[in-house]
């Protein structure tokens, strides 16, 4: 073994070894940092998409539960004054109670909004049913107080299916992006799911306007 002023060459062969691990490690380090800087830039952008689409259709939501509310505080007094007339008729009142107790109950969120959409059916089908009935009865197509309410409720109709329109098209745009690759892995990672559209059923769809009675 040589020596250079008294220092054996082979510990300045470790030195240099040393030297160059330190650097490789350094270098990982480096390129991890600009992986993650990366992925952060890449990833945040679909993060916050998310959470808008999200926040928008829960807006979306709540603008159909105050139209829904409306229609829930107009049912009783349009039922009190329809008994009054149609005594036949005291199953199909007792049907909507029941329906609009229950959908008034629930308060719309991710995880209740189907059985809404459910219950809001079932009302919109039996209100149908009733503003035909009224057809049977003149002295309850006469009646100002009820003739008022009538057109009060097809207001009030018009007005749900206008947030209808609103909160499927918010659901619409937050279903593409989580169902859609590389944002529905990140909704998969923060749990965020699909939303059921407000969709009505065949026989809700059918239903008479109130206003079809009120000529």
């Amino acid at each position: 073994m040589s020596l250079l002023y008294g220092i054996p060459i082979v510990a300045t062969h470790a030195a240099q070894g040393a030297g160059n691990g330190g650097f490789s490690m350094s270098g990982t380090l480096i390129a991890i940092i600009v992986i993650a800087v990366l992925l952060l830039v890449f990833l945040y952008p679909m993060y916050v998409r998310l959470i808008q689409l999200k926040n928008k259709t829960k807006e979306a939501m709540s603008g159909i539960d105050v139209q829904l509310k409306k229609r829930y505080d107009l049912i009783p007094n349009i039922l009190t004054i329809a008994q009054k007339y149609m005594e036949h008729e005291r199953g199909l009142f007792d049907e909507i109670t029941r329906l609009r107790s229950a959908a008034a109950s629930i308060k719309s969120d991710a995880n209740t909004i189907g059985e809404k959409i459910n219950l809001d059916n079932q009302i919109s089908s039996k209100m149908g049913q009733l503003m035909v009935n009224v057809e049977n009865y003149p002295q309850l197509k006469a009646d100002g107080t009820m003739m008022q309410a009538m057109q009060t409720y097809s207001e009030v109709e018009e007005h749900i299916a206008a947030a209808r329109r609103f909160y499927n098209s918010a659901v619409n745009e937050l279903n593409n992006a989580v169902e859609i690759f590389p944002s529905s892995l990140i909704a998969g990672m923060i749990g965020i799911s699909s939303y059921p559209f407000f969709e009505t059923d065949e026989q809700s769809r059918q239903s008479v306007s109130a206003s079809d009675y009120l000529k």
